[in-house]
């Protein structure tokens, strides 16, 4: 079986990973760009994932027998809808799905018509209008919390959380001046603040039936107690504190099942990987945001624990017999921490070369995945992005998978290396 993974992170090389862990099949993995660490499981093939047609063309010309898209922009930009177009079988929603996650002010509206708790929230057609909102008395005082947010895709850097109102008013104007695209802010959404504990939920769905993976948590702030700007992740967890059985079922029976039999409604029925971001406040669950496809580092920390042949799982997707198979987890927990160049996430530092990474690699005691690696002349590590690894471990408990995950880290190193000390901290009640 000939597979196509689009796209070039650590997601992607999880992917990849988890493909190849738990199949008896003969398979052949491609990645389309890939990186230097996915490489050495899948032949890379130099298409960039904004490149539709010229993906489509390979998939086609290869005879590539399931495709299955990792980012989110080829999603908003409509892969799937180009691929199905010419036969092709992709695993993924379409473009009209993909609106979920690549405007917020519609995913906002769309939970609105079908009664999902999310925050109180007013979409703004300019900047202007969004200070004008700001300085009503709508959302609090000058002291209230709020958060700002840019319509559009944004790679995780998006979303501010502003205490007060003249710093969301900052918060608005970095926006609008080249912190994030110009399409991204031709809305902004401003939002009430929403307190409690974060947890993402993510699962897969063929457009009828769906299967929950296990909760996790991500840690976006680049600073130790979720300070400093936001991220695309520095890491994540899986562990069974995040989420009880009566709030999980809480969330199926207001989130889940609503979202899945709105999105067949309006005719979009929803088909991949659904991403729901969530807040667990004193008043019940509430969603912050919802992404069309698998988290980065969600990903890393989830497929690790994933029992089920992957493939499988993708074919009954794109076959629409989801309900007929069984998705099996260990019951481990899990850690993924992100090590991240100088700079990052605002201007990274490239080039530096990574040491200690082959040691590691060759322990087998934890999975690294690789974010944005390139190999020197003389076949050396050298870091090539912002998120560079992704060191993943599991244990028979959260303790156990973060002790071996950051003893993994101890033997890695390059000169501006940074990692969060404190993933996994206060990911139970009460901790």
């Amino acid at each position: 079986m000939r597979i196509l993974v689009i796209g070039a992170g650590g997601r992607e090389h999880a992917l990849i990973w988890a493909l190849r862990k738990n199949t008896t099949r003969p398979l052949e993995v491609f990645c389309a760009p890939g990186n230097a660490g996915i490489a050495q499981m899948a032949d890379c093939v130099p298409i960039g994932v904004d490149d539709l047609a010229g993906l489509a063309a390979y998939s086609k010309e290869s005879g590539i027998d399931l495709n299955v898209v990792g980012p989110e922009a080829p999603l908003a930009a409509g892969i799937v809808d180009e691929f199905e177009k010419r036969g092709l079988r992709i695993v993924g929603p379409g473009r009209k799905a993909a609106r979920l996650e690549a405007s917020k002010a519609f995913a906002k509206d769309f939970m609105g018509r079908h009664i999902i708790p999310t925050a109180r929230y007013r979409t703004a057609s300019s900047a202007d209008e969004a200070i004008s909102i700001l300085r009503s008395s709508e959302f609090g005082d000058d002291d209230s919390s709020v958060v700002v947010k840019a319509d559009g895709l944004a790679a995780g850097k998006g979303v501010i959380v502003a205490p007060s109102r003249a710093e969301a008013i900052q918060a608005i104007e970095k926006l609008v001046s080249g912190a994030v695209s110009a399409e991204a802010t031709r809305r902004i959404i401003i939002e009430e603040m929403l307190t409690g504990r974060e947890v993402s939920l993510l699962l897969f769905s063929d457009g009828k039936d769906f299967r929950l993976m296990p909760a996790s948590r991500d840690h976006k702030r680049v600073g130790e107690n979720d300070t400093g700007p936001n991220t695309g992740g520095m890491g994540s967890i899986t562990d069974a504190g995040i989420l009880d059985d009566v709030t999980l079922a809480q969330i199926v029976r207001a989130v889940v099942e609503p979202t899945l039999r709105g999105a067949r409604d309006e005719g979009f029925p929803f088909r991949g990987i659904l991403f729901i971001g969530l807040m667990l406040t004193a008043d019940g669950p509430r969603v912050l945001e919802y992404n069309v496809r698998f988290g980065d580092p969600e990903t890393q920390a989830i497929l690790v624990r994933l029992k089920t042949d992957l493939t499988e799982i993708f074919q009954a997707i794109s076959e629409t017999r989801l309900g007929e198979i069984e998705i099996d987890w260990s019951n481990d927990s899990s850690a993924c921490v992100v090590l991240a160049a100088r700079g990052y996430p605002a201007k990274p530092e490239i080039g530096s070369r990574i040491e200690g990474l082959s040691d590691r690699e060759k322990t087998g005691e934890v999975a690294v995945f690789h974010a944005a690696t390139s190999r020197g002349p003389n076949g050396e590590w050298l870091t090539a992005g912002g998120r560079v690894l992704g060191v993943t471990a599991t244990g028979a408990n959260l303790e156990l998978a973060l002790a071996r995950c950051y003893g993994a880290v101890a033997r890695i190193h390059w000169d501006g290396m940074h990692y969060r000390r404190d993933i996994g901290r206060s990911a139970t009640p009460g901790t």
